[in-house]
């Protein structure tokens, strides 16, 4: 007999790491900690056995430690940010904005690495016996097989996934923004829409084929992730980083990008102008120039220029700009 998620959340929560901090009526508010950060999961039950939960986390990594001890099915949807997922045999793959994966949860429990340091989505569950006859007697015209849409989907456990899919998009986009007043009705109905939606989905014309990176490889990208975040002054060239930390050129720029959403050079780029702006609101007695030689720029104009690709306006006038508000 498939538990109540809410039943099992007053009694005993989730795992070790995670603790309720409140509870009013269909919803619940879950918090996560860990070492690098916290997150916060804001939990409705929109149907019984029919959960809807916002994800808000703002760490480096996390072990989950749910379980899938009954029949569910989870629909998972990424808003921004990133999120590293281990299968059994140690393969990695990664879920970006705009992304949407279906799966029973049978490969969940295990470590969870977040490369931005930050992600935003949401995950809607299905408890399939009673949620399937929760929906029927609540709105007998959706025809919904729970089951057979498992299997089609995911067969043999595996995950399903749907990328830069625009109806879906949108229909999650709508989820993030909804009408005051009308909540509980507006779940239930997007909840349907989505129901019949995937209903029409064909998995041989829509599956996205997720590349799986050994974990080693991996690994070592984090490592020069480090590197290269840690030594701001620095600059390094792929293929001094390729030696350094016996990777291949290509394989280096092809995982770089895979883990953290954009090429390697883009990347420090990026990064080390979005350090600039804080160092030029927060240390305004340094001039330009020395913030400049700080993130290994000699040349102050070729700074101002990769500032303004980045930011939109110029290291002065950012600044300057900052004052006023």
């Amino acid at each position: 007999m498939e538990q109540d998620l809410f039943e099992i959340l007053d009694r005993a929560g989730f795992g070790s790491n995670v603790s309720m901090v409140a509870s009013e009526g269909e919803c619940r508010v879950l918090r996560l900690d860990d070492d690098s950060g916290e997150g916060f999961m804001t939990m409705y039950q929109v149907f019984s056995g029919v959960y809807l939960m916002y994800n808000d986390f703002h760490l480096n990594s996390c072990i989950s430690k749910y379980q899938n001890a009954e029949t569910v099915l989870c629909i998972d949807h990424c808003r921004e940010g990133r999120i590293e997922h281990e299968n059994s045999i140690g393969g990695r793959y990664y879920m970006e904005a705009g992304d949407l994966r279906i799966d029973k949860r049978v490969h969940h429990e295990g470590q969870v690495h977040l490369p931005l340091s930050h992600y935003h989505g949401m995950t809607i569950s299905f408890m399939q016996d009673t949620a399937e006859a929760a929906i029927k007697k609540e709105l007998p015209f959706i025809d919904v097989d729970l089951k057979s849409l498992g299997q089609k989907l995911c067969p043999d456990g595996k995950e399903f996934f749907l990328r830069a899919y625009d109806p879906m998009n949108l229909l999650f986009s709508q989820l993030y923004h909804i009408p005051k007043g009308i909540k509980n009705e507006y779940f239930k109905l997007k909840i349907a829409e989505l129901l019949l939606m995937l209903s029409t989905i064909e998995p041989d014309a829509h599956t996205v084929q997720k590349q799986y990176f050994p974990a080693k490889q991996t690994e070592r990208i984090k490592e020069i992730h480090s590197l290269i975040t840690g030594e701001l002054e620095r600059s390094y060239t792929v293929d001094e980083l390729s030696e350094r930390f016996d990777i291949p050129p290509a394989t280096l720029r092809k995982i770089f990008k895979a883990v953290y959403g954009s090429p390697i050079y883009q990347y420090i780029k990026s990064y080390k102008m979005k350090a600039a702006a804080s160092l030029l609101i927060a240390e305004r007695d340094v001039t330009i120039a020395q913030i400049a030689q700080r993130l290994g720029y000699d040349n102050a104009s070729k700074f101002s220029a990769a500032f303004r690709d980045v930011m939109g306006t110029t290291p002065q006038n950012y600044r300057s700009g900052q004052e006023d508000i």
